[in-house]
């Protein structure tokens, strides 16, 4: 998996390998040749011959610009170039292919891309930490307005490590090279890319594999092997039995979190719901069996089934200390356990409480605003979400159109295929019955929530506009099929 072309490379993890690269014999400005070209032939098949003004920074970036200059001159391209500073300024690589550059230079101003049919934004890529200076943001800005813009391995303005804007203009298209970063998936990150492309760039065998490798995009190469499959000469215990604690009076978020962990191959499913529920649930469910608790101790009583693998509590659960016992219980069994909408809002200003209480493999899935109740952690999404993890000991699946999965030792996995069309009320309580499902069956908890998480997004992307929650159990055995297929 370190070598995975799914692995995503911090800022400083890029850096390691262009200097490993160079102590295995290929020099910096090879590299930047071949990634200069790789942007210019990436322009050259996307657009027509026209004008292009190329924006060049005092860095590598810059250095990456003037090779695109070049490259694209001398296929007959009229080019402008454009840059920060002065070129006897510019150092290293960046000089050695800015000296190759036979043609005119200027500022960097609004005035530099008139008349221009193409932007190439080469200014500052992944390596900048700071806000964008007032003149270049207004340039950008007037070049997302009028014209196409490319941006060489990252949108000026984009931090590479957490996709933060620091005054960046969306791109149409970004080139990166070996392989993405986190910023490139993170939002806003991940909107301003426009579509990216990976480019090889000719690093040296073995320079990616001595990575150690900790966050990668989402994709089935990551959990397959760990994926749960039916065995032929298996049974419905085999196949686990999760167990789903039930709300009243909201009860439709629990029913379609069951339904969901049925699809996904939980050999028996139950919810175990408030006696005065009981008809409500009974009626609406059919292969979902139905355990009607008449007073407290009747959960502990079920607790005591060996046979059950798995359980969720949260969906439709109600915020009170009644469900926050009740999640208590299903932890205390350290078996795997969920703990999603109301049981995570539960443990409020109480993250020692459940992190104590955490003795086997659990996941919780908060959304930003149940995140802030449990959590008083400062920074970017991903930093945030495997602080969680490690405070808490548990699985955090923190939601979003760039949904984050962070383990306690570290890993992490960024989703990128959720369609706007789950933004839809009862979509999270699917995705809580998908992991239950996997959970039920013995997956490993981590891997679980990114297989999870992917197939939510799938499923979704299946169906397209007018998408309700309800819609997405019968969806899944669709994306299944794909997953099987070898």
């Amino acid at each position: 998996m370190r070598a995975s072309p799914t692995a995503l490379l911090s800022v400083a993890q890029m850096t390691g390998a262009d200097c490993a690269a160079a102590a295995r014999g290929t020099p910096g400005p090879l590299l930047m040749q071949n990634a200069g070209e790789a942007v210019a032939q990436e322009i050259i098949r996307r657009w027509p011959l026209r004008p292009v003004t190329v924006l060049c920074g005092p860095g590598n970036n810059g250095g990456d610009g003037f090779v695109v200059a070049v490259v694209l001159a001398q296929s007959g391209w009229p080019v402008r170039v454009a840059l920060v500073g002065s070129r006897e300024n510019l150092r290293g690589d960046a000089r050695v292919h800015a000296m190759r550059w036979g043609g005119a230079i200027e500022p960097v101003t609004p005035a530099a891309i008139e008349g221009a049919g193409l932007v190439v934004d080469a200014l500052f890529g992944s390596g900048l930490s700071r806000r964008l200076d007032s003149q270049l943001a207004a340039t950008l800005a007037a070049v997302a307005v009028h014209v196409p813009m490319i941006a060489v391995d990252i949108p000026s303005g984009v931090l590479g490590d957490s996709g933060e804007s620091m005054g960046a203009s969306a791109a149409d298209c970004t080139v990166t090279f070996a392989r993405k970063k986190p910023g490139h998936v993170l939002l806003p990150g991940k909107d301003l890319c426009g579509e990216i492309v990976v480019a090889d760039i000719g690093f040296p065998s073995g320079v990616l594999e001595s990575i150690a490798i900790d966050t990668w995009e989402n994709d089935p190469g990551l959990w397959r092997a760990a994926w749960p499959r039916a065995q032929i000469a298996g049974n419905k215990y085999t196949r686990g039995h999760a167990l789903l604690c039930g709300g009243y009076p909201m009860t439709g978020a629990a029913r379609m979190a069951a339904r969901a962990a049925a699809r996904m191959g939980a050999g028996l499913t139950s919810i175990a719901v408030p006696q005065i529920a009981f008809p409500v649930y009974a009626a609406a469910l059919t292969s979902i069996m139905v355990q009607p608790l008449a007073e407290d101790a009747d959960l502990s009583r079920l607790l005591l089934d060996v046979r059950y693998t798995a359980f969720l509590i949260g969906p439709g659960a109600g915020v009170n200390d009644g469900t926050r016992r009740r999640a208590l219980e299903l932890l205390a069994t350290a078996r795997p356990v969920l703990l999603d909408a109301d049981a995570i809002t539960a443990f409020a200003s109480k993250a020692d409480e459940l992190a104590q209480a955490i003795r086997g493999p659990c996941v919780i899935t908060p959304h930003e605003g149940e995140f802030a109740r449990i959590f008083q952690l400062k920074g970017d999404k991903l930093a945030r979400a495997r602080g969680a993890a490690r405070q808490s000991g548990a699985i955090v699946l923190l939601k979003g159109a760039d949904t984050v999965i962070a383990a306690p030792d570290g890993r992490a996995v960024i989703n990128t295929n959720a369609p706007a069309s789950l933004a839809t009320a009862g979509s999270g309580d699917v995705l809580g019955g998908i992991i239950l499902g996997l959970l039920a069956q013995g997956m490993d908890a981590f891997w679980a929530a990114a297989a999870a998480v992917w197939i939510h997004g799938a499923a979704a992307g299946l169906f397209g506009p007018g998408l309700l929650a309800e819609d997405l159990p019968d969806l899944l055995p669709a994306v299944l099929r794909r997953l099987d297929t070898p």
